[in-house]
């Protein structure tokens, strides 16, 4: 963990973009293969791009009102998936047209697709936080299948391809992170050494080590998904700062 601790010595520079809509909760950025940030505006019922070169921000509007997008990534080709966390579809943004093709979820009690992502060869897993499920679009058919969690209320939440291709998904309500077979769907599940750790977003690293944060507890976690081995790390902010998102760069370093 030696670059862990050598995080002090960081020095960061943040720069910052008002988003034309106010109050429309913008979430999960990700960068596109063109170079645009793309974010969801949850409560504006929009996805947005962001220019980094330029700082202009264009917002485009969802067909279905109040479908609460949450989740977002983009495929190779650049086209944009979301998930409708309030209208229980995913759907399909092409940014040329302006187009959007939905998804809707093949069982009713799956009501609220919450994360996704990419595997590596192009399926799409993705975790619904209340219902309970894990699902698997193929972006080529539009099928849906679904695959409920073990633990019960586990809620899950934010999800990876991890470094053997398989899925890993945070259970929010218990202290456990789920594994995705990407072709049976069966779950395997890791149970967390403390009883009230709450994992709730994942990133993979260099090292080939998952590592996620613990937001009840305050705590920094490291899975080693080969052997089921768990290490974690107090946040110098206390229990109380609740880590939230996640993400690894290049150099290994953990943010």
């Amino acid at each position: 963990m030696s670059a862990l601790a050598a995080a002090d010595d960081v020095k960061v520079n943040i720069r910052e973009w008002d988003v034309p809509t106010p109050n429309s909760r913008p979430h999960d950025p990700e960068v596109a293969p063109d170079g645009a940030l793309w974010y969801t505006g949850q409560l504006a019922n929009k996805l947005g791009r962001l220019d980094p070169k330029t700082g202009s921000i264009k917002e485009l509007p969802l067909k279905t009102p109040d479908s609460g997008p949450h989740g977002l990534a983009a495929d190779k080709q650049g086209s944009i998936w979301f998930t409708a966390n309030f209208k229980a579809y995913i759907g399909k943004l092409d940014p040329r047209t302006g187009e959007v093709t939905e998804y809707p979820m093949p069982d009713p009690r799956a009501r609220d697709p919450h994360s996704l992502a990419f595997d590596h060869d192009g399926m799409i897993f993705f975790t619904t936080q209340d219902s309970n499920f894990v699902g698997r679009l193929d972006p080529k058919t539009g099928k849906i299948t679904l695959k409920e969690v073990p633990t019960p209320h586990a809620l899950p939440y934010g999800i990876i391809t991890g470094p053997d291709s398989a899925a890993y998904f945070c259970e929010f309500g218990s202290n456990k992170i789920g594994r995705i077979d990407p072709k049976t769907l069966d779950i395997k599940e890791y149970v967390l050494p403390d009883a009230s750790a709450r994992p709730r977003r994942l990133t993979n690293n260099p090292d080939h080590f998952i590592y996620y944060s613990d937001f009840a507890r305050g705590y920094l976690g490291r899975l080693d998904p080969q052997s089921g081995k768990v290490e974690e790390w107090a946040s110098p902010g206390g229990p109380g700062s609740h880590p939230y998102g996640i993400a690894s760069t290049p150099d290994g370093m953990v943010w």
